[in-house]
C-alpha cells in the first residue's frame, strides 16, 4: 500500500474547457480529498479580446488575451479546488479552418511526439489513477481538442502507468434538451437546417453507449462559478445565460466513455474511481 493520494488528471485544450466538460468532477473529487491535476495545453490566445473583439479584427492582441485568460484559468481552478495546474502554453490554433491553424508554434502544428513527451513527464510526476481527455474528434472537431486527445493517448503509451482512461462525451438525450432550450430562449428561431441537425447528431453518443455517469449536482454551483470566472469569453459560453438554478438542473451529471481500465469495475458506473477505492 502507499500513502500517495488518489489522483485525477484532466487534459484540456484551452482555458475554460476545464469548467465546461469536467468542472463537476474536478470539484466533486477535490471535495472528496482526491488530488486533481489540470493540464491546459494552449494559451487561449484565439479567444475574444476586451469588448468582444474577435481574432483578426483590429485591436485583437493574442498575447494580451492569453495573459488575461491565464488569470481567469487560475481563478476557475480556485473555484473548483484544483490541486495542481500545469500549462503547456502552446499557441491557440483557433477554430477549424482559421489561418491560425497553420501558424508555426500553434498546438495544431506541434508534432504529437513533442507534446506527448512533455505530457508523459507530468504523468510520471503525478502518477494519475484516472486520466480524462477528449475523444479522437475532440468532441466537436476543434483542432486543439483533437491534438489534446492525440498527445494524451501517445503520452500514456510512453509511461508504465495503467490508469483508468476516459473521454468526455454527452448523451444524445442531453443534446436534444439543450437544442430545445436554445430554441426556447431565442424568439423567432427558424426551424433547424437538416444538415446542421445531422452534424449535431455526430456530437456525443447514444445514451446506451455511455459507460460512466457521474452525479455532480451538489457541485453545479461551483461549475457555474468556474465558467463565470472566464468572463472575457462570456459571450461564447451559452450555459451562463441559463442562470445558476437552471444550469444546476441541466448540468448535474457529467458523462464519459471508459476506454482503458485495469480494475474490472462493472459498467455502467457512477464513479470515475470505481474499482480504485
Amino acid at each position: 500500500m502507499t500513502d500517495r493520494p488518489l489522483t485525477l488528471m484532466a487534459v484540456h485544450a484551452h482555458p475554460d474547457d476545464e469548467a465546461t466538460g469536467t468542472g463537476g468532477v474536478l470539484a466533486r473529487y477535490a471535495a472528496e480529498g482526491i488530488r486533481t491535476v489540470l493540464v491546459t495545453c494552449t494559451d487561449g490566445g484565439c479567444g475574444d479580446g476586451p469588448g468582444g473583439v474577435k481574432p483578426g479584427e483590429p485591436g485583437h492582441d493574442p498575447a494580451a488575451v492569453a495573459a488575461m485568460r491565464g488569470q481567469e484559468l487560475k481563478a476557475s481552478c480556485d473555484v473548483l479546488g484544483v490541486s495542481d495546474l500545469e500549462t503547456l502554453d502552446y499557441a491557440d490554433s483557433g477554430m477549424i479552418g482559421w489561418p491560425s491553424n497553420d501558424a508555426p508554434g500553434s498546438f495544431w502544428q506541434t508534432p504529437v511526439q513533442e507534446g506527448a513527451t512533455r505530457l508523459a513527464e507530468l504523468m510520471r510526476h503525478y502518477r494519475p489513477d484516472v486520466v480524462v481527455t477528449y475523444d479522437e474528434n475532440g468532441f466537436y472537431g476543434h483542432p486543439d481538442h483533437i491534438q489534446a486527445h492525440r498527445i494524451t493517448m501517445a503520452a500514456l503509451e510512453m509511461t508504465d502507468l495503467t490508469p483508468k482512461v476516459y473521454w468526455t462525451t454527452m448523451p444524445h438525450s442531453a443534446m436534444r434538451r439543450f437544442e430545445e432550450m436554445m430554441r426556447e430562449s431565442q424568439e423567432d428561431t427558424p426551424e433547424p437546417d437538416p444538415a446542421e441537425v445531422a452534424e449535431m447528431e455526430k456530437i456525443g453518443l447514444p445514451d446506451d453507449e455511455i459507460t460512466t455517469w457521474v452525479d455532480t449536482t451538489a457541485y453545479s454551483g461551483q461549475k457555474f462559478d468556474a465558467l463565470a470566472a472566464h468572463a472575457s469569453q462570456g459571450e461564447n459560453i451559452f450555459f451562463l445565460r441559463m442562470g445558476k438554478e437552471r444550469f444546476g438542473e441541466l448540468m448535474g451529471v457529467e458523462t464519459f466513455v471508459r476506454v482503458k481500465d485495469a480494475t474490472g469495475a462493472a459498467v455502467p458506473e457512477k464513479d470515475l474511481f470505481a474499482g480504485l477505492r
